[in-house]
């Protein structure tokens, strides 16, 4: 099971903005900054629920090739209201929300590139309710 993950964003700022209002149907919040003069290496940014970070950006030149990203919804609506958000927030759609069926019969997923090419995915297993 994995604590946490990170990856390295071009500008934080623009990647804090865009991540914020992307991840807030989840219930994720930017809950940590960790300055350079802190770290002594880059600028961190920690989002997560509270009141723990899961997912890090830090600045530097980002991860080549981009990265792939999964957050766990749990239900369609907010999958929807992911996408929604992030393209408001300047994300480009690579996916929009639907059902994969090669993955499994109620894999309902959406897919966003962020501000640096990353492939940020939220995804529903459970059944449509009836």
């Amino acid at each position: 099971m994995l604590d946490h993950i990170g990856l390295t964003v071009s500008d934080i700022e623009q990647s804090k903005a865009f991540y914020t209002r992307a991840l807030a149907p989840m219930g994720f919040q930017l809950l940590t900054e960790i300055p350079v003069s802190l770290s002594g290496s880059k600028d961190f940014a920690g989002f997560g629920e509270p009141p723990k970070p899961e997912f890090w950006i830090s600045s530097g030149t980002p991860n080549t090739p981009a990265v792939h990203v999964a957050f766990r919804a749990s239900t369609r609506a907010q999958v929807d209201a992911f996408y929604a958000a992030a393209l408001s927030a300047g994300g480009r759609d690579n996916g929009a929300p639907g059902i994969r069926q090669h993955y499994h019969p109620n894999y309902y997923g959406a897919f966003v590139l962020d501000p640096d090419g990353h492939n940020i995915e939220v995804v529903c297993h459970a059944p449509e309710p009836r």
